[in-house]
């Protein structure tokens, strides 16, 4: 049957999209059963935590979420014998919650915690305490006693200072701590290190490294983490005594792909040492692959559904726990056993439909700066087709960071469109992760000129090749990407409308209003202050807002402190002013980045209404 493009009827509605697949916040084996957090949508994006004999462990109105540098993460954790630690949403406290248990607080009001890890009995996390002038960060060791609940000094203060710290571990003989560490005037990504102290006091030993990723003890003289000196992020082996390294860090089978993205939240890993000395680790060049690490530095790769953002979460044995999403499934949590293959899906990673499910097509176009590298998902449907004589249009799609990834997953949100009859141009522009430094380093001074002329060349690539309307292409982005769609609609000529949500419009507002973490990030992407002014008004799509000239959706979080609604708003006025075709919606209860299911149904909505009404077909939700 023939429809025109945008009108085919889908089953994808917006409230089957808001409840899709879960999204997985850390995985743990717990004596026989599997632990992991859990997003619930319908509850305004609680996270709760489940267990694989079906039980909610964590019930409402807790929710187990972090606000350490403003995107949190490492929210939960448990020991083998079944007692869950968590932090909660509402106050940033930590608490501990044995089974049939209230859980009981363990530290005092004021400071948010995250990155908890629980090893040998003794519970480490991520301090933040934003009441103080400059703020503080610490590595610390709460009692898990509950002793410190109305007595901050019984909390043993690791290391502290006003950078950021991450990724705490302790060695096996439980005197020293390693941990990540970054100054305040840069991102972990540029300039990270590696830093070791003795528990009972002592100054801490910096390890030799350049972008430094999750440090893991393997013996008490021996160490592991991941770290890009070069081009990839790679592991590397260090062998110690006491917190002095004995030789430099050795490389362990290095590859043309990453070990490690950005540390943007707290509870990634993206490796684990097995009991055994092999290495089970995540490799993306692109996608992601699985891999098992002999102690010989023999690699035997691991065939398992998840291709995109794979975390590895866990290990007992030969068993690993895996989260992530696919190109082949739904996001989800597996259990695989590394020594026989078996593969068991715990929560998701449900096989998708290819009839309704487009297969994402890697592409690469050539642009002004060198190769860009996207993904793009055609108009997928069963039963119908557009008119022969007609181009389907596209969504091309932003990430944020801009130091992030898509990984051509399939996506219930991205089916959404494509069962409509709307294709989608996911783009890893010039700045992404996953390509290596080179190409993370492309966008360096350069963000508003490279991010922007890389999504233009990838739409007028995809146009260029036939596959899709070039007087159809609509833009859409969060966050940094909402940057990169209103600075790519201020140089007209290639999108006929622009979807932005939370988008940053003035980077002297951004600079002025936004959290400690991305307070320096501009400085690298842009230029320091106040040398580099003129380059920030110029940049500013705000400056240029009088350019726009296509309808412009503007979605913005109320309670969004990474890109207030001042952001949009002030793009909001520039574009009444002058007639421009727009809307404006803000969700008050929000943040940055939408959780509720009510107001991922209202956005999704909204969204293909808009694109309907400019684009000229008839949608239907």
């Amino acid at each position: 049957m023939s429809s025109p493009f945008g009108s085919w009827c889908s089953p994808f509605s917006p409230a089957s999209v808001a409840a899709s697949s879960p999204r997985i916040d850390g995985a743990r084996f717990v004596g026989s059963e599997i632990w992991w957090g859990e997003s619930v949508p319908s509850e305004k994006g609680r996270v709760t935590v489940r267990s694989s004999s079906g039980d909610e462990l964590l019930p409402a109105p807790w929710s187990a979420r972090s606000r350490v540098h403003e995107y949190g993460g490492g929210a939960w954790t448990a020991d083998a014998h079944g007692t869950l630690y968590f932090v909660d949403a509402a106050d940033q406290r930590v608490r501990r919650m044995a089974a049939g248990s209230e859980p009981v607080v363990l530290t005092p009001p004021g400071p948010s915690h995250g990155g908890l890890r629980v090893q040998g009995g003794r519970l480490l996390a991520v301090r933040e305490d934003l009441s103080t002038t400059p703020h503080t960060r610490s590595i610390v060791e709460i009692p898990i006693d509950g002793s410190a609940a109305d007595d901050a000094s019984a909390i043993r203060v690791i290391a502290e200072g006003a950078g950021f710290f991450a990724h705490p571990a302790l060695s096996p003989d439980g005197t020293r701590v390693a941990w990540v560490t970054w100054n305040s005037g840069r991102m972990p990504w540029d300039e990270a290190h590696v830093q070791v102290a003795e528990v009972d006091g002592g100054s801490p030993q910096t390890i030799p490294s350049r972008a430094a990723l999750q440090p893991e003890w393997i013996s008490d003289s021996e160490m592991v983490f991941a770290d890009a000196p070069e081009d990839r992020w790679g592991l590397y082996r260090l062998a110690i005594d006491g917190v002095v390294p004995v030789r430099a860090p050795e490389p362990i089978s290095p590859a043309d792909a990453d070990t490690g993205y950005g540390l943007w939240v707290l509870g990634n890993r993206w490796y684990r040492p097995l009991a055994d000395g092999r290495i089970v680790a995540v490799r993306t060049n692109g996608r992601d692959a699985v891999v098992v690490i002999d102690a010989d530095g023999r690699v035997l790769p691991i065939d398992v559904p998840g291709d995109g953002h794979v975390s590895v979460d866990d290990v007992d044995g030969a068993r690993v726990l895996l989260s992530g999403n696919g190109s082949r499934v739904a996001p989800g949590l597996w259990c695989v056993d590394v020594d026989s293959g078996e593969v068991i899906a715990v929560r998701g990673g449900e096989s998708v439909d290819p009839e309704w499910m487009p297969s994402a097509m890697s592409i690469e176009v050539d642009g002004p700066h060198g190769a860009v590298h996207a993904f793009a998902y055609p108009p997928t449907h069963p039963e119908t087709a557009g008119p022969v004589d007609e181009l389907p249009p596209y969504v091309v799609l932003v990430h944020g960071g801009p130091t992030a990834h898509v990984t051509g997953a399939s996506s219930a949100s991205i089916a959404f469109y494509t069962s409509r009859g709307i294709g989608v141009l996911d783009v890893n522009y010039g700045g992404s992760t996953g390509y290596g430094r080179a190409y993370r380093e492309r966008l360096d001074g350069q963000w508003g000129i490279v991010d922007v002329d890389d999504v233009i060349a990838a739409a007028r690539g995809l146009a260029g090749a036939g596959l899709a309307d070039p007087a159809r292409i609509a833009i859409r982005g969060g966050s940094a990407g909402g940057w990169t769609v209103l600075s790519a609609l201020v140089r007209g000529g290639a999108f006929a409308a622009g979807i932005s949500r939370y988008g940053v419009a003035d980077l002297r507002s951004l600079v002025a209003e936004t959290h400690d973490f991305e307070a320096s990030y501009i400085d690298g992407l842009v230029g320091p202050l106040p040398e580099y002014e003129h380059v920030y008004v110029e940049r500013s799509p705000l400056t240029h807002a009088d350019r726009i000239d296509v309808p412009v959706l503007l979605l913005q979080g109320g309670e969004d402190r990474v890109v207030p609604p001042s952001q949009s708003e002030a793009i909001r006025d520039a574009l009444a002013a002058r007639g421009v075709d727009h809307e404006y919606v803000l969700y008050p209860s929000e943040g940055h980045g939408f959780r509720s299911a009510d107001t991922i149904i209202d956005a999704l909505e909204r969204e293909l209404i808009f694109l309907g009404r400019v684009f000229g077909f008839e949608p239907r939700l």
